[in-house]
């Protein structure tokens, strides 16, 4: 079994939830159980799978969790699309949030094709 904690992809994934949760704080109390929770939800799923994927027996077993984790990356990004379309979130803001995605995205891909040429 290995350490999810280890990984970078996890930090920087963990590390994206924090500020998700950050930013939607500062939402309008309507969105509270609309893009909030949606935004939330999804973003808490990419360091979550990570973590389960890495519990898992095998490889291969692990890079079906991370590719479930890689979805819900692209989930987040266009829930940053949608709040900086709808002003609640800067421009600023949200091409600092869409650069860490990339960022995150590339590197889970990267780590996911080790798992399965092995």
């Amino acid at each position: 079994m290995r350490n999810y904690k280890q990984f970078e992809i996890w930090k920087q994934g963990h590390a994206l939830v924090l500020s998700v949760y950050g930013i939607t704080g500062e939402f309008p109390q309507a969105e509270r159980y609309g893009l909030v929770s949606q935004m939330r939800r999804a973003g808490v799923s990419v360091p979550a799978n990570i973590a389960e994927g890495s519990g898992r027996p095998t490889s291969a077993d692990f890079a079906r969790f991370l590719s479930i984790a890689l979805g819900s990356l692209s989930e987040v990004d266009y829930y940053v699309i949608l709040a900086r379309d709808l002003e609640y979130i800067n421009a600023t803001i949200a091409s600092d949030l869409g650069s860490r995605i990339a960022d995150l995205r590339r590197m889970m891909t990267k780590f996911r094709s080790t798992l399965v040429t092995g």
